[in-house]
């Protein structure tokens, strides 16, 4: 899916609920906006959690040994923060197909 799928989908899923009373090119913006904000959070080293959907992180990826390929001599990678993400549990059970009860009451 891309962005302009996620746009596409927003927008007809607004347009059932509330009526035709944002343009798709408001929901580009809206998507938009949130996307940058999640960007920001993360240039910023805060985390985002969305309940129910999980949380967004930087990690610090330690210094390792890695090889060019072309030469296969070892090239040492320096430490980075990369940015990841954890799904929520309920995320976890949609995909899986589970009941989140189930995992409640195990």
């Amino acid at each position: 899916m891309t962005k302009a799928d996620l746009v596409e989908l927003v927008t007809a899923q607004i347009a059932q609920t509330a009526g035709p009373t944002i343009s798709k090119k408001d929901c580009a913006r809206v998507v938009d906006t949130f996307l940058d904000a999640i960007k920001d959070a993360l240039r910023e080293q805060q985390n985002i959690e969305v309940r129910g959907f999980g949380t967004f992180k930087i990690r610090q990826r330690k210094t390792r040994m890695a090889r060019n390929p072309r030469t296969g001599s070892p090239v040492e990678v320096a430490a980075r923060p990369v940015p990841v993400f954890k799904p929520s549990k309920e995320l976890r059970a949609l995909i899986a197909d589970i009941d989140i009860s189930e995992l409640t009451e195990a």
